[in-house]
């Protein structure tokens, strides 16, 4: 490939926003962004964690606190990024929670929580982005979806809902904004290493060793492993790529 071709991977001069990227795979995906260039804001609920992890980014990056399911919370989270560095190029959906229970025992408060955060949250960022990008004739939106989107799950209807729902907004955003140069997508991990797949583990001992031993690439994603597709996502090389879903879980989905 040539030194032109490499370039449209670059992020010199984007400015992007990763919500729950304070921690696992949010942080991953806000480090990856910033070493392909951009600049980085953090919006998560946790200022501790927040403020410390955007400092071990280095100063081209930044922490706002924000609260997704709140429009005035997520249009100030914007307007922190514009003030702080001038632009916003790139909203990466990333802050997501999941309260596991059978369907039966779901507590109707638990499940609007989780709507909330996963699905509502992300739909509250892309308005509140959706005039910044248009501004400047362009964007990138990536909303953090799941493989709980395409399978059922007995122990998680709301959080398998929440992320097939992502797929519908991620669809219907790409669709709405396409003529505005604004290109929108879905990332579908699979079973990641992560605090959340570390307590399934501690509950459930052997889920690693399980979902292991289904997935053809023969181990458990790393954070990281989501990473790289954020940043291709967020690059010029993904311009004509909108409405997608790509899996990332080494041929889990794909193992019958």
């Amino acid at each position: 490939m040539s030194t032109e071709g490499l370039e449209a991977f670059s992020l010199a001069g984007r400015v992007a926003i990763v919500t729950g990227g304070n921690r696992g795979i949010g942080f991953a995906i806000a480090e990856a962004l910033g070493k392909a260039g951009a600049a980085i804001v953090i919006a998560a609920r946790d200022a501790d964690a927040g403020e410390r992890m955007a400092a071990s980014l280095g100063p081209r990056a930044a922490f706002i606190a924000t609260d997704v399911t709140s429009p005035e919370s997520c249009q100030a989270m914007v307007r922190g990024a514009e003030t702080r560095f001038g632009r916003l190029d790139i909203l990466v959906n990333n802050a997501g929670i999941m309260r596991a229970s059978r369907a039966e025992d779901t507590a109707l408060a638990d499940w609007q929580a989780v709507l909330d955060i996963n699905l509502t949250g992300a739909f509250l960022c892309a308005q509140a982005a959706y005039p910044a990008m248009r501004r400047q004739n362009g964007g990138k939106i990536i909303n953090m979806g799941s493989l709980a989107a395409l399978f059922g799950t007995a122990a998680g209807a709301a959080y398998a809902c929440s992320k097939g729902g992502i797929l519908q907004l991620t669809r219907s955003l790409a669709v709405s904004w396409g003529a505005d140069n604004i290109q929108v997508n879905a990332l579908l991990p699979g079973y990641i290493e992560s605090d959340m797949t570390r307590g399934a583990e501690a509950e459930r001992p052997g889920a690693f060793d399980a979902k292991r031993a289904r997935t053809p690439a023969g181990r458990i994603g790393q954070p990281e492993d989501v990473a790289g597709a954020a940043v291709f996502l967020a690059s010029r090389a993904a311009n004509f790529i909108t409405g997608a879903s790509i899996t990332v879980d080494g041929g889990y989905a794909i193992h019958i």
